[in-house]
């Protein structure tokens, strides 16, 4: 089968190369998967940099999202011909994973739509629902409102009953922003965005602040009283150095929330929230939003470095190998 194998750490998607490599054989609890459609994101780049804090042991083969159709299985709940989406390492033609960590794709989806779901809309949910526990009323700027994990935020703060600011640093991003239920948008390369945000809430600031980018320490200027930050990701490249003494006079909360540890420290939760997740994408309230150009397994290279370089929009996704997107 074709992959992208990492036998060194890499100084960019550019040094992935595309090379035959030994169809995966699975374990007892473990499916094999023929992959369909894969998820792209920005920690696909810092994996395979070696700056994530997950580090797989050389050689490797990278991804984190995929959706796909099982070939076989070693358990009862899954058999060959199943459509599903899960997390396992995807930039090949076949992957196998653990089958705790695949899930059947909604009717209604097609690959592409299923394929980037598995981290980033629970990761979202996590961190509004979990972490944050945004409440009916309050107001929650997600920022990078266009981005894969921003996108979803936007819609499930929503769906909670939350009036939703979202930022983002383009005309058109604001717009697919408020295409998914932004109530405001605000470009935060504008120098007084965080003016625009006590603009818009009459003083009050954000409750909730959704943050994948880096911008924690600008961010507090907005944040309301008893204010929660969600500390997602760091999209912008580095890690921040904070003044603490804002989130004490403001009695503020520095949250993370790290999605894949919540099945090592709290997997009871797991379920919980793909019920949730699933409800919501059945009823209509959450929609898979997928950027318009659709990669493929050879161009996984240049989708990763349209994402690095901020060109993208919603969940950025690479079909692999040819096939009807619904079956």
């Amino acid at each position: 089968m074709k992959g992208y194998v990492v036998e060194q750490w890499l100084k960019g998607p550019d040094d992935l190369k595309l090379s035959e490599t030994d169809v995966p054989v699975p374990k007892e609890g473990q499916l094999l998967i023929d992959v369909k459609a894969v998820g792209l994101n920005f920690f696909d780049i810092l994996m395979i940099q070696g700056r994530y804090q997950i580090k797989p042991p050389f050689p490797f083969i990278p991804g984190g999202e995929f959706a796909g159709v099982v070939l076989k299985s070693t358990v009862a709940q899954y058999k060959p011909g199943d459509r599903v989406f899960g997390s396992g390492n995807g930039f090949a033609e076949q992957v196998v994973v653990e089958a705790d960590k695949c899930i059947r794709i909604p009717s209604k989806l097609s690959f592409e739509e299923a394929a980037g779901l598995y981290i980033t809309y629970p990761t979202s949910y996590a961190a509004l629902v979990l972490r944050a526990k945004l409440q009916p009323g309050e107001i929650c700027l997600v920022h990078a409102a266009a981005g894969g994990v921003g996108i979803a935020a936007v819609q499930i703060a929503k769906a909670l009953g939350a009036t939703v600011i979202a930022t983002a640093g383009s005309a058109e991003k604001l717009e697919v922003a408020k295409k998914y239920g932004a109530d405001f948008c605000i470009n935060y390369r504008d120098k007084d965005w965080t003016n625009q945000v006590k603009k818009v809430t009459k003083g009050h600031g954000a409750d909730v602040i959704y943050d994948p980018v880096g911008m924690i320490d600008e961010s507090m200027k907005c944040t309301a009283w008893n204010g929660r930050i969600l500390i997602v990701g760091f999209a912008k490249g580095s890690f921040e150095k904070i003044a603490v003494n804002r989130v004490l006079l403001k009695n503020i909360s520095l949250v993370g929330v790290h999605w894949g540890a919540y099945f090592n420290f709290e997997k009871e939760s797991v379920p919980e929230v793909w019920k949730a997740l699933l409800d919501m994408l059945e009823t209509g309230k959450l929609k898979s939003a997928i950027y318009d150009k659709v990669y493929t397994l050879q161009t996984i290279p240049e989708a990763l470095n349209a994402i690095a370089n901020r060109e993208t929009y919603a969940k950025v996704v690479a079909r692999i190998g040819g096939h009807d997107s619904k079956i």
